[in-house]
């Protein structure tokens, strides 16, 4: 795992309105402050991606989401944070603040709490959640490894947050926080 002089230095890139790349559970990520329009903005350039998808935010923990997520009942609370950290993005209601080019203009926000040790770490650095997207362009696969991150992607970003994915090789679950519907599985 890259160092923590890396990891701040990856914060402040970031809190300074940078893109950064760095591994992730299966993956690696592309990541940025998302009340920043220009670096999510640069962020859907580099992946082709049109804003009405939305992105996700990832944490380090619950309480970096709660501004940012409606709250919902106790016992939706519980089935939420079971499986977290871990690789299950939840999208809740989002608060009316919430800029559109963060939830596609959908009025929902897909969010986690990741376990991956690195990247939360990044989110503490930072003092917030971060955009979480995979690192590839539309239709392409996402990077596994920093070489092809910086084979891909390389000129396009700030920093690439040296380090290793945890291994997992099925993609995050994606399911609705209210009703608990799976709209990808894992």
């Amino acid at each position: 795992m890259a160092g923590m002089l890396a990891v701040r230095r990856a914060a402040a890139i970031i809190r300074a309105g940078g893109v950064v790349a760095y591994p992730t559970e299966g993956v690696w990520g592309l990541g940025c402050d998302p009340l920043d329009a220009e670096a999510v903005a640069r962020i859907l350039d580099l992946k082709e991606r049109p804003v009405t998808m939305g992105l996700i935010l990832m944490a380090a923990d619950l309480e970096q989401l709660e501004p940012w997520i409606k709250p919902v009942s106790h016992e939706i609370e519980a089935r939420v944070t079971a499986p977290w950290p871990g690789p299950v993005t939840w999208v809740f209601p989002a608060r009316s603040w919430v800029p559109h080019w963060v939830h596609g203009g959908r009025g929902s926000l897909a969010v986690r709490v990741t376990a991956h040790a690195q990247s939360a770490a990044l989110c503490r650095a930072t003092g917030f959640p971060i955009v979480s997207t995979s690192a590839n362009r539309s239709g392409h696969p996402a990077a596994r490894t920093a070489i092809q991150v910086r084979r891909w992607l390389a000129e396009d970003l700030d920093f690439i947050l040296g380090g290793a994915t945890g291994g997992r090789q099925r993609r995050s679950e994606i399911r609705d926080a209210v009703t608990g519907r799976a709209y990808r599985a894992g």
